[in-house]
């Protein structure tokens, strides 16, 4: 059993690349090639754009890969859509389509935009909004550079984001919000119907989300006295309970806990304070729930 896996290629390529790292996939891409080597005989990996991905997934040139919701919803693609991979280019973060104009604009809502021009590569999904709104404006298929485009090329665009800031570098101003989109895992019915299959992409699945979760966490272990436990838990915001064991003393215990990265430098001083000794801080690849 081979599982054909298509990655995102472009914004979302190097992204794929580091959560494969830390799910324990080392892929190695070479820039001449569209097929990167991954150590896993099972896996067949092929980069293909997000924008393209529904459409060879639910056509079985792939089993399986990784695209964004925006994509499956803009290719009408029928496709499995195995698991939310909360993760983007720049956040682990979902990230947004946006109706944008030009600061200076009498665009403020949907309903001002009849008549007028709008610039995407979302082209269907736009329709579908501007239809809702009962709204006929001209929507035009952007091939890239689309912040650029108003207001001499279109009078409002509609874009992907996740903070905002290059809109505002380029004087637009967000009006609404279209549609909200992250990466999902996705497979054809076929593949998905294969038990062999199945269990591979569950286990990548899994294995996926525990890099996901585990970003932005590091783990802490410390010894404690049986009668300073009470105060050192009370310090501890765990993932769930902290994991705690008896050493080779009776008096004392191992404290094994998970918490954010950032909010590390407030913590320690506090165990510290609470008689904690030995605290250690180790970084975390997965957690698996």
């Amino acid at each position: 059993m081979v599982l054909k896996l298509g990655l995102p290629k472009g914004s979302l390529q190097e992204a794929s690349l580091q959560l494969f790292r830390r799910a324990g996939y080392e892929i190695t891409v070479n820039p001449r090639s569209y097929f990167p080597h991954i150590d896993d005989p099972e896996i067949e990996c092929m980069l293909i754009r997000a924008q393209e991905m529904a459409r060879y997934v639910e056509d079985r040139v792939l089993d399986a890969g990784l695209t964004g919701r925006d994509w499956i919803l803009e290719n009408r693609a029928d496709v499995v859509e195995v698991a939310d991979l909360i993760y983007a280019k720049q956040t682990l973060g979902k990230v947004r389509w946006v109706l944008a104009a030009p600061e200076n604009s009498p665009v403020r809502s949907a309903q001002d935009l009849a008549g007028k021009i709008v610039a995407t590569e979302l082209v269907q999904v736009t329709q579908e909004y501007l239809a809702k709104h009962g709204v006929k404006a001209k929507v035009e298929f952007s091939w890239g550079a689309t912040e650029v485009k108003p207001p001499v090329l279109a009078d409002a665009i509609v874009e992907v984001t996740e903070t905002g800031s290059s809109l505002r570098a380029n004087g637009l101003r967000i009006v609404d919000t279209v549609l909200e989109s992250n990466t999902k895992f996705i497979a054809n019915h076929q593949s998905w119907a294969d038990p062999a299959k199945r269990t591979k992409m569950e286990t990548l699945v899994m294995l996926l989300r525990g890099a996901i979760d585990a970003a932005g966490r590091v783990g802490l272990m410390m010894n404690v006295r049986r009668e300073d436990l009470k105060a050192v838990l009370e310090v501890l915001p765990a993932l769930k309970r902290p994991t705690i064991s008896a050493l080779s003393e009776d008096e004392w215990m191992a404290v094994n806990t998970v918490i954010e990265e950032k909010t590390v430098r407030e913590i320690i001083p506090r165990l510290k304070a609470a008689n904690a000794q030995g605290i250690v801080e180790y970084p975390l690849n997965k957690i698996v729930m």
